[in-house]
Parts: structure tokens; C-alpha cells; sequence
């Protein structure tokens, strides 16, 4: 048997439609077989809470070894994971094709699968999943939503955190009247036939968060991308479904993989490749969605058509050339690595991008924010989210950036968040971006910043 790590990790098809994969006995004797693993090893004990409650259930039990812990203390263990997969990517030297064949996040996945088949899937959560309906309901009154979820406004957010459980202190993202697919079709672009990329043709998947929160990444994208002489086309068929799969809802994930694939497979056909505009988006249509439904040709093939958005300008740099045209910023960026831009094990894409743009220094945060999507923002998690990414604030703050970046914007709200717990002054003369946003003030193409 060789070690760990010397092989490329590779993943296991979900078997979620195999009966086997809720017999609870044998999910059981999986989660005792990989803890067994993981207490003899604790190289993960610093990334996600999972882990240390995990060694503490361990340790604190009368023989301090895992035989001694019942099964029912293990839900906190899977309740810490946030599925960002860097125990999987980066730390765990038992991933697949070792023999002990560990996948920490997949088997966290299928604990929750099991329990949404069950019927214990949490309300408030599964709520919050519905991020299409929400952003629908939410766009006729942005004003009055994004006013109520203001973390200064104590009233509302104090009712928040008793009925729905979201802590009063976490940053919600804001919701806009007008959404990226609007402002796509009143705003058409003019190419830039001079641009050494001139002839490309993208399809931008929009992403609920580029719909309905944040369409200036989308716009910022289109308008970047013209001026490399690429022709966009804007479309949102649907979510990508993360946000149901941290709830363990395989099936409505599949569901939303046949009915998006299908829209932006139909791209592809026309000589069209596929831009995701946020990390976990492009790693669910990369990775996620062919493990979860193998059989099915159109997943493979917008797979293979998909880039994320740094990514692709970067394939653009380094294939034709960029465009003309891009100025120093005035400040320096802290650009933070987001989880599941690094699970899709395309390289540091953002900070490459970045580091295009002359006269800025690119300071690396490597660390999680913390924040873990909807896991973050609730009442017992965000302080731990906070304590989870406190070595990647720091690291923020002390690169003295103007710009804290990160190709996953909760990320960097929530690394904003906390930096404003170690230096409160300081986070008033920083903004946080996506990269993307950057590259486009650099071109002088985004007057927002």
C-alpha cells in the first residue's frame, strides 16, 4: 500500500439512488470506520469545526477512543461541515486511490441525504435554500428587504434571530430591483473587434447570487469581456442547487442539473463555452452535478464547456492576449483563495488575473473565511465561523490592502466582518470585490470603485 498524496485525488460517483445509501446501519459503520481514521491522523484539526468536535467527542469519552462515543453524538460532527472540501483537496493524505479510501465532505453529504429522507430536514434551512423563490419574492421590494436584514437595524434583525434562528450580527447579502438577466438585455455591448481574443463567443451563467444579489459581477464580466472582443450572451435557467445540497436534497440538485444543463447545453451546440459567475456555482457544473448523475451525456458536456470567470480570462491571457488599456487600481488587493474556487483545482485564477493589472501587489489570503454559506450566517454557528476564519482576517489585515477579493463574495463580506472585530477603524477604508470587479475598474470600466 502507498501513501497518501501521491496520486491526483479522484472522487466516487454518489450512489444516492441506491437503496444501500440510506441503510443506516452501513452509513454507521462508515462514519465510525472514517472517524477511526481521522482521530488516529487530526491533520485536519484546524480547518472547519467538524474536526475538533469531532477529537474533543473523542477525547472527552471514557476510553478517549471512538468506541466509547454514541452514535448520536456524531450530528454536531456533521452539522460543523460546510462541504468546502479542503480536508478532501488539501490536507487529507487517505483520498481516493489511497486503500482507506476517505471523502470526509461526501460522507457528511450523505448523512444529511439520509436525514432529508427521513423527513428531519430542518425548515428554516430548507427555506433558505429556495434561493430562486426568495429572489423573486425579494426583488419588488429590495429597498424595504435590504433594510429590514441591515445588521444595524436591531429591531427587525433581533425578531430575525428569535423566528428564523439567523444571527443578528452576520452580513446578509442585499437584494436588487433589477435583476443581471434585466440589466443584460437593456444594456447590450459593443465587441471589441481589435481584441486579440476577438471571435470567442460565452455564454454567462448568472447564478442566483449574480441574478438577483450581486449583478455587478456580471456586468463587470460582460463589459471585460467585450472589451477582449468576446461575445456574451446572459442566461439563468435556474440554481445550481448548492444551497440544496448542503441540506442533503440530492434529489432536487439533479433535478435543477437536468433543467439547467439543458438551457446552457443548447449554448454549447452554437459554439458557445459556459462562464459560472461564482466559484461554487462553476464547481457544481464542473464536479459535482457528473457525480451525482453519471449516466447523463449533457452533464459531461457542459463540464467540459465550463470555466469559472477568472479562469477564463486567464485562459484568454495566456492563449491570445488581453486587451490594452488596464491602469493601476490606486490601492492593493487582499485577494482571499475561496474554498471551492481551489476545489476545482484550476490554480490561483483569481490572483493570476489580478496580477495583470499593473502596479498592484496581490497579497494572498490562503486560509477559509469561515463563512460556509448558509451554515455561517445562523445563531451558534456565526461566532464560530468568525473564530474559523480569524487566521484569514488577519492575514487580510495585515497585508494593508484597500481591497479584500475573493471569487466567493460572502467570503469576503465575511472576512470584512472579521477584520472589523480586530481593527474596527480599518475595515472603513477597505471594499471588498470580486476580481473580476477589479479588473474592470482597471480597464475603466466599473465606476463603482
Amino acid at each position: 500500500m502507498s501513501e497518501g498524496s501521491l496520486d491526483a485525488p479522484t472522487r466516487h460517483i454518489i450512489d444516492w439512488t441506491n437503496p444501500d445509501f440510506y441503510d443506516e446501519k452501513k452509513l454507521d459503520d462508515e462514519l465510525r470506520r472514517v472517524f477511526d481514521v481521522c482521530h488516529g491522523c487530526r491533520r485536519c484539526f484546524n480547518l472547519c469545526d467538524s474536526f475538533p468536535t469531532l477529537f474533543d467527542l473523542i477525547d472527552e469519552s471514557p476510553t478517549e477512543e471512538l468506541d466509547a462515543v454514541a452514535s448520536e453524538d456524531f450530528k454536531p460532527v456533521v452539522d460543523g461541515c460546510t462541504l468546502c472540501d479542503m480536508c478532501f483537496m488539501t490536507k487529507c493524505p487517505y483520498v481516493p486511490p489511497h486503500k482507506f479510501n476517505l471523502d470526509f465532505p461526501h460522507l457528511m453529504l450523505r448523512y444529511r441525504a439520509v436525514e432529508k429522507h427521513k423527513g428531519l430536514d430542518k425548515f428554516i434551512p430548507k427555506q433558505l435554500s429556495q434561493t430562486d423563490r426568495n429572489g423573486k419574492l425579494a426583488a419588488p421590494v429590495a429597498p424595504l428587504a435590504n433594510w429590514a436584514t441591515k445588521t444595524t437595524n436591531t429591531m427587525t434583525r433581533g425578531i430575525m434571530e428569535k423566528t428564523l434562528g439567523i444571527d443578528r450580527n452576520a452580513a446578509l447579502p442585499e437584494y436588487q430591483s433589477k435583476s443581471l438577466i434585466k440589466r443584460a438585455l437593456e444594456d447590450p455591448l459593443i465587441v471589441n473587434t481589435e481584441a486579440p481574443g476577438y471571435g470567442r463567443k460565452v455564454v454567462i451563467y448568472a447564478t442566483c447570487f449574480g441574478n438577483y444579489n450581486n449583478p455587478s459581477i456580471g456586468e463587470a464580466t460582460r463589459k471585460v469581456l467585450a472589451r477582449n472582443g468576446v461575445e456574451t450572451e446572459v442566461v439563468y435557467p435556474g440554481c445550481c442547487g448548492m444551497p440544496l445540497m448542503e441540506q442533503g436534497d440530492l434529489e432536487g440538485v439533479v433535478n435543477n442539473a437536468r433543467s439547467v444543463s439543458k438551457e446552457l447545453n443548447s449554448w454549447i451546440a452554437k459554439g458557445y463555452d459556459v462562464i459560472a459567475l461564482v466559484s461554487s456555482c462553476a464547481l457544481m457544473l464542473k464536479f459535482e452535478w457528473p457525480l451525482l448523475d453519471p449516466d447523463n451525456p449533457d452533464l459531461k458536456t457542459l463540464s467540459d464547456a465550463t470555466f469559472d470567470v477568472s479562469e477564463y480570462v486567464m485562459n484568454i491571457a495566456k492563449q491570445e492576449g488581453m486587451a490594452e488599456g488596464l491602469e493601476p487600481l490606486g490601492n492593493n488587493v487582499a485577494m482571499h483563495l475561496a474554498c471551492h474556487a481551489r476545489a476545482q483545482n484550476m490554480g490561483a485564477k483569481g490572483a493570476e488575473m489580478l496580477r495583470l493589472i499593473p502596479k498592484t501587489r496581490v497579497a494572498i489570503v490562503e486560509r477559509c473565511s469561515g463563512h460556509g454559506g448558509s451554515w455561517g450566517i445562523m445563531k451558534g454557528n456565526y461566532e464560530t465561523a468568525l473564530k474559523v476564519g480569524k487566521p484569514a482576517a488577519k492575514t487580510a489585515l495585515a497585508s494593508k490592502a484597500g481591497y479584500i477579493a475573493s471569487e466567493c463574495p460572502l467570503a469576503a463580506e465575511h472576512l470584512m466582518q472579521g477584520i472589523g472585530k480586530l481593527d474596527a477603524e480599518a475595515v472603513e477604508s477597505k471594499k471588498t470585490a470580486h476580481p473580476i470587479e477589479l479588473l474592470a475598474k482597471a480597464y475603466g470600466l466599473n465606476e463603482d470603485f
